[in-house]
């Protein structure tokens, strides 16, 4: 059985898209006769602090679902204090360099990024080591962090990423890129490098979530995920016109550094139609999920190369879809009639979009549901892609 290492800055039992779409990746190579070992740092996201199990250790082996999972140290933080956050990043870097250096690592290695810093630091000891490096490319840094204002153009910051971001498609043998805008600009960077896409499909193995859409209820539109800048939530809260959307509610899930600014706006409502539920274990929340009818993808600007996994999980449950994020997303949803595409930033437009929501039929939305589902089921095949990826030898 061939051995493959992944390296990757979450893991469950961390939340969110970027932990789960690793894992999946982690469990289709075992389930395709390869010898699967991840390392990641000891569990602390989305709240920045040491799980139970983890505090008070320096590395843990752990065997999950038949996947050995190395945890190294890591001092962590969600703190907006720059020193702090850098110190955090640096911690784990510091334990995965010595790591890859001095412990034996399988020939071939599939390299997550970002964090783009721990990605370059990857890519610099396994190509010294001669490895076979599978760069797993899910958003350009550093041109994300320009569009979303958390880095400044031609800032000296700016350039060493520009120059480490350079570095790691030069030296990876080949670049898996979640949607085709990150090929092309790989493409663009390192003409001659060979790319393939790689979609972030949810496991279609699971049992089919049976869908109950209820007459006499409200619409309930629903968000689950990080409360974070890049999602934008909070400004989408406050700028959505309840007053004048009839029967239509929108319900929270998820945990971020939007928090406590949702559950304060929750808490000055006069009518409630904004509703907050907190982090739930997946399995919990796709049972909840069950009476809800239309599934909010939101981005607060459009990121080039970004495609929200959200599209791929939700659309495969059978959920229509309001997109709200621009880019590659809309085209997704345009093309496997998905539901509903909002311009992005434009608050108009999507109020315009959630009246006609609104004034649906839960007839019509039941039959969303049924298409929907059956479109993702053909389109959104997690095993086809990897087959093909490894017919092709990228692994």
């Amino acid at each position: 059985m061939e051995e493959i290492l992944i390296i990757s800055n979450y893991y469950p039992p961390e939340k969110g898209a970027a932990a789960n779409r690793i894992e999946q990746l982690a469990i289709k190579l075992h389930q395709n006769n390869y010898r699967v070992s991840v390392i990641c740092p000891l569990g602390n996201y989305p709240k920045g602090a040491l799980f139970p199990e983890y505090k008070g250790k320096f590395s843990v082996t752990e065997n999950r679902d038949n996947i050995t999972v190395k945890r190294l140290w890591i001092y962590p933080s969600v703190s907006k204090n720059i020193l702090i956050r850098l110190l955090s990043v640096l911690s784990f870097s510091s334990s995965l360099f010595l790591y890859l250096l001095f412990r034996k690592t399988p020939q071939k290695v599939v390299v997550q990024s970002p964090p783009l810093l721990l990605s370059f630091i990857s890519v610099f000891v396994l190509s010294f080591k001669k490895k076979k490096i599978i760069l797993n490319v899910s958003d350009l840094w550093p041109l994300a962090a320009i569009e979303l204002q958390a880095l400044k153009k031609d800032s000296i910051s700016h350039k060493v990423s520009l120059f480490m971001e350079r570095c790691i498609y030069k030296k990876a043998s080949s670049v898996l890129g979640q949607s085709n805008e990150i090929i092309s600009h790989v493409k663009g960077v390192i003409p001659d490098k060979p790319c393939f896409l790689y979609r972030n499909f949810p496991n279609h193995n699971m049992e089919r979530l049976e869908l109950k859409t209820e007459e006499q209820q409200p619409v309930k539109l629903f968000y689950a995920g990080l409360l974070g800048i890049a999602q934008g939530v909070y400004d989408l809260c406050e700028k959505i016109d309840f007053k004048n959307l009839g029967n239509i509610e929108l319900h929270l899930f998820g945990d971020g550094a939007e928090k406590q600014q949702i559950e304060a706006l929750i808490a000055a409502q006069k009518e409630p139609k904004l509703f907050f539920h907190g982090m739930l274990e997946r399995k919990i929340l796709h049972e909840r999920l069950k009476t809800f009818d239309v599934a909010l993808v939101p981005l607060k600007t459009r990121i080039y190369g970004s495609v929200p996994s959200k599209i791929f999980e939700y659309g495969s449950l059978g959920f229509p879809i309001l997109y709200f994020g621009g880019g590659e997303g809309e085209t997704l949803v345009h093309n496997h009639r998905l539901g509903w595409v909002a311009a992005v930033g434009n608050f108009t437009d999507l109020n315009e979009k959630l009246q006609e929501i609104a004034a649906l039929k839960k007839a019509d939305l039941a039959q969303m549901k049924n298409t929907i589902f059956s479109e993702s089921q053909k389109a959104f095949d997690l095993d086809f892609q990897m087959q093909s990826l490894i017919k092709q030898g990228v692994f």
